[in-house]
């Protein structure tokens, strides 16, 4: 055997002894150590070295296999058809390679296919015998998985019987999930009781559900989406792939209703790749797109290879996470005194951007989650959201990190912080006199949903600040072309287009203005809600702590924060500064009392089908109604989705109306027509 030869052996085999490390963290502990895009470079080299030296090829080696063979502590099930996993798809390339693939092996040009939003939880395998849940397991390795029965009891959405027309005999595959809120909460009590944090919502579903105690997975809001027909005796169901989803939903079975079907593959590549800037949509997280050939025959003609199915393929979106070294803890001042950490990273790439710094939210959450200088972190970038810090691996530990100690006084003033107790962030109380907060609101009310002056970015206003031109936000009104001409690479037209933006914003609405001013407690829909009400900002100014705590969505330690806002003496003075300069401070109402839903205050709980969360929020508030978080006497209606929880439950017991989607939109016909 040549050196050339030996050297790619030795590689090949230390790839299998990694991914195999790997596997049992992630299958069998749920702890991981590497993410996900590290162990797919890890398993996609292996497939190379194979694919071009098939003698290096074994039984064994993990690309021949699913997963990890199942923990000893369950007993054992034997899968009747394997569950196979999926080949991957990371590029639309890679997508239209595997359908010309699909269509010369079937020897015809094929159409109809499924995309699904592939849930990233643990799959696991339903057994109905005489049509009532006998057994469930893990996928395990794909041929034997642990009996886990009594734990997937637990879930709600897991029929325990099937209605008579179902299969005598039928086994359904499915991913058991945790949604984004749920995994949240979870991680915050695992970190309240000093527990190891679960790095993602997939390894804190198979956490819960891999317990030998089933009063354990009880406790935990775990969900289940089933996805495919594994086989079954004593029935009839269709040939087709979606033909048979809409039939398991008939039977009970909770079937993803964002699934699609696409009759050409033109049609199904747009859509599997609209997933990936819709992801944020759902509730659950989803790692890419399943497409499936729905023709359950040409399924069977086109058979696997190796451990996976030719006739489905996985359009994997860039990875969102990562494991990189926390290399120090900096402290970012916010525009109320909040004193921020943040993470400095050791930098990595992430989704196609690279990270250098991340959120660490606060010093309550850092001891929580127990990171410390030096530790292997996992980051989390979703969307355009700022990179968090989801945790660290404890498992990489030298003994050399050390923990985090805030400081005793703000870095930006060297004023000593505060800690108000029962809040989470420690605070600078220098409101007028410390220049990080200063600076920071001037950021903030030129930002988009404040002022809205997009001439100004960051890199602008900092140049303002440091030159002295702009002290507080008042002074951005007074600011003249020859001023900012001085300021380095300002042109002429330059000049003009911020002093026409700063014009413009003199006539933004009264929520925007007070959203602006930074009042701690005040973000945006609390703005709308107080402009809405007091109509102008000298009615707010006057309102008293009673009066702002009586507006529905409002509560006393927001009306608190109001009312000490405006009693700052140099608050006044800024506000008198933006009068002088012409900005608008009441509103005319604009109409809204004209509105469909004037007058109405809603609640939205459970997860809806037509609309996410902050559509029908936004659908609300441009009908004229209002939106609160929680259902009170003040309440008029709940929009109620799938698994409501509480809120419907308080909805009932106040006896308020309950709304589906299409109540909703029959109410808002109903109130339109009655305007018209």
């Amino acid at each position: 055997m040549s050196t050339d030869l030996l050297a790619i052996q030795a590689r090949a085999e230390e790839l299998r002894r990694l991914i195999n490390y790997h596997n049992y963290r992630y299958y069998v502990l749920d702890q991981p150590e590497i993410s996900d895009a590290e162990y797919d470079r890890l398993m996609n080299e292996l497939r190379e070295i194979e694919a071009a030296h098939p003698e290096l090829q074994s039984p064994d080696s993990p690309t021949q296999r699913v997963g990890a063979t199942p923990a000893e502590a369950f007993r054992v099930v034997q899968h009747r058809i394997p569950m196979l996993s999926l080949a991957n798809a990371f590029s639309e390339e890679q997508l239209r390679a595997w359908y010309a693939r699909a269509t010369r092996l079937a020897g015809r040009e094929l159409r109809g296919f499924t995309v699904e939003p592939k849930v990233d939880g643990l799959a696991v395998s339903l057994v109905y015998e005489e049509r009532r849940l006998a057994v469930g397991a893990t996928r395990g390795d794909g041929f034997h998985g642990e009996d886990i029965t009594q734990n997937l009891r637990t879930i709600r959405r897991v029929p325990l019987s099937l209605p008579e027309q179902a299969p005598r005999v039928l086994e359904v595959r499915g991913e058991v999930f945790l949604s984004k809120d749920a995994f949240r909460r979870i991680n915050d009590e695992r970190a309240r009781e000093g527990q190891p944090l679960f790095a993602n919502p997939r390894n804190a579903a198979a956490g819960s559900v891999r317990q030998l105690d089933p009063r354990i997975t009880a406790r935990r809001p775990l969900d289940i989406i089933i996805y495919q027909v594994g086989w079954y005796e004593g029935g009839e169901l269709p040939r087709s792939h979606w033909q048979t989803l809409q039939c398991l939903k008939e039977l009970g079975f909770p079937v993803n209703p964002a699934n699609v079907y696409c009759d050409t593959f033109e049609e199904t590549v747009r859509c599997a790749l609209a997933w990936e800037q819709r992801r944020e949509t759902l509730d659950y997280e989803i790692d890419g797109a399943v497409i499936k050939i729905d023709d359950l025959d040409v399924q069977r003609e086109l058979g696997e290879v190796g451990r996976e199915p030719r006739w489905a393929i996985a359009y994997k979106f860039p990875p969102t996470q990562a494991t990189t070294k926390l290399l120090d803890i900096g402290i970012n001042v916010g525009r109320t005194g909040s004193l921020n950490p943040y993470a400095i990273l050791e930098p990595v790439q992430v989704a196609g951007v690279t990270i250098k710094l991340a959120a660490l939210h606060n010093e309550e959450d850092i001891r929580r989650k127990d990171i410390r200088i030096g530790d292997w972190v996992i980051i989390q970038r979703a969307g355009e959201v700022i990179p968090q810090v989801i945790g660290p691996i404890v498992s990489r530990r030298t003994g050399q990190e050390r923990p985090f100690e805030l400081p005793a006084t703000c870095p930006a003033c060297g004023t000593p912080i505060e800690r108000v107790p029962g809040e989470a962030m420690a605070r600078c109380p220098n409101w007028f006199g410390c220049p990080a907060q200063r600076y920071e609101r001037l950021k903030h009310f030129v930002s988009r949903d404040a002022m809205d002056i997009e001439t100004i970015g960051e890199k602008l206003a900092e140049a303002l600040f440091r030159s002295g031109l702009v002290q507080d936000v008042a002074d951005l009104y007074s600011l003249t072309k020859e001023q900012l001409l001085t300021l380095e690479r300002m042109g002429d037209k330059s000049a003009q287009s911020v002093l026409d933006n700063i014009a413009a914003s003199k006539n933004r609405p009264l929520a925007r203005l007070i959203f602006a001013l930074s009042i701690r407690h005040v973000g945006l829909q609390t703005a709308q809600l107080l402009a809405a009400h007091f109509k102008s900002l000298d009615a707010l100014m006057a309102a008293t702590v009673d009066e702002i705590d009586a507006i529905e969505g409002i509560g006393p330690k927001i009306a608190e924060s109001v009312v000490e806002f405006f009693a700052a003496e140099e608050n006044r003075k800024v506000i008198e500064k933006l009068r002088r300069a012409g900005v608008r401070m009441q509103d005319d109402g604009g109409g809204r009392d004209g509105l469909p839903l004037a007058g109405l205050t809603f609640v939205v709980t459970g997860r809806l089908q037509g609309y996410t969360r902050l559509q029908i929020e936004q659908r609300i508030r441009e009908l004229g109604g209002q939106v609160a978080d929680s259902v009170t006497k003040k309440t008029t209606h709940v929009i109620v989705g799938e698994d409501p929880g509480s809120k419907a439950a308080r909805a009932r017991q106040l006896g308020k109306p309950m709304l589906d989607e299409a109540a909703f939109e029959a109410l808002v016909a109903e109130r339109s027509a009655k305007r018209q």
